[in-house]
């Protein structure tokens, strides 16, 4: 594929691809497509997502989720289970991945190994503590959110042989930082269901702080105030925040009532919560996040990174950059990141899945 008269890197240039990877970036003589001067950006990768359009991780087919969140810009996403008793979990993480659409690298685990405190939109009476030995059974499973405090956890992150994101506890400032130092790396969806920031006492967020760690956001405009997200941003920088969308089945969907993991969740004036008035989960795509981001006063450029470069860092993953080698993973857009056309391994994504 070669596509033409695109702004890369805010120069207008050529790129080529062959075999689903990046093989040239500048002038290219023979013909392609044209761009139209769109600015051309990495495909978006979501670390934390549910679901969309109706389509939930724990259905077990993950063929319209995948085609549905590469319509919408992200081209790589860990399809995120929920807490739940173990066959459906392992039936979730047994799903197809090899589905048209966006890349499934692996599955992210949020739950069953939580706090019931700070379980958010978590069924309780799923709650378990950390089992090596049934975690092993499960496939493919690339990051897991737990809680450090609960029996057995530092074992565990230790041992599981995986990423591990802090998340949904109640865990203190020392506990978090031994977590850390047994192989823990990210918090999950900062700010929201963990113990909260006290000058005196100041919890995960302090340990991702003072241990170099990464943070998750829901940056919606609903999950966090503006204030938050710019905190977030200027104490970890583009290089250790990440966006996410943690959108669940509601996601670009009219209001109504809909369900996530065993529970009737209300979504009204695109809010989603449980019965007793958790949040539960997001109802916008990534790219809308990044949008929210740059709105808030993030620079356009960090925004895009917390949503490419930085989570394919966490992960281990050779994307999320234009250069040479790179996956051929791409969303065009207009200056104020309306999108316009995707391309997933060389290839522009078709108007309907076949």
């Amino acid at each position: 594929m070669i596509i033409k008269n695109a702004r890369i890197n805010g120069k207008r240039a050529d790129i080529s691809a062959e075999n689903g990877k990046i093989t040239y970036i500048g002038e290219i003589k023979e013909n392609g497509f044209d761009a139209g001067g769109l600015y051309l950006y990495p495909g978006l990768i979501d670390i934390h997502v549910h679901g969309i359009k109706g389509r939930d991780a724990m259905d077990g087919d993950l063929s319209d989720m995948a085609y549905g969140l590469a319509k919408r810009g992200t081209t790589c996403f860990y399809p995120t289970t929920m807490t739940a008793p173990f066959e459906k979990i392992k039936r979730a993480c047994e799903a197809k991945t090899d589905v048209y659409g966006a890349r499934i690298p692996g599955f992210h685990l949020e739950g069953p190994y939580i706090s019931e405190k700070y379980k958010g939109a978590q069924k309780a009476e799923d709650i378990r503590t950390p089992d090596l030995y049934e975690f092993k059974k499960l496939k493919n499973v690339k990051i897991v959110t737990l809680a450090p405090e609960t029996p057995g956890a530092l074992e565990f992150i230790e041992n599981c042989g995986c990423t591990v994101s802090l998340g949904h506890t109640d865990a203190d400032y020392e506990t978090a930082v031994k977590a850390a130092r047994a192989g823990a790396s990210c918090v999950t969806h900062a700010f929201n269901a963990h113990r909260g920031f006290h000058h005196r006492e100041p919890g995960v967020l302090g340990a991702a702080i003072t241990e170099n760690m990464y943070v998750t956001a829901i940056c919606d405009g609903l999950h966090l105030h503006k204030a938050a997200v710019l905190a977030l941003y200027r104490t970890f920088g583009a290089d250790r925040m990440i966006l996410i969308s943690d959108g669940m089945r509601a996601t670009n969907l009219s209001d109504g009532k809909y369900e996530l993991g065993g529970q009737t969740v209300t979504v009204k004036e695109g809010v989603a919560r449980t019965a007793d008035g958790a949040l539960a989960g997001g109802t916008h795509t990534l790219l809308e996040c990044v949008k929210t981001a740059v709105s808030m006063g993030i620079p356009k450029e960090d925004a895009l990174k917390m949503a490419t470069e930085t989570p394919a860092r966490l992960m281990g993953l050779d994307a999320g950059e234009i250069r040479k080698g790179a996956p051929a993973d791409f969303i065009l857009c207009d200056k104020d990141l309306n999108l316009k056309k995707v391309i997933i391994n060389g290839e522009l994504l078709r108007e309907e899945q076949k």
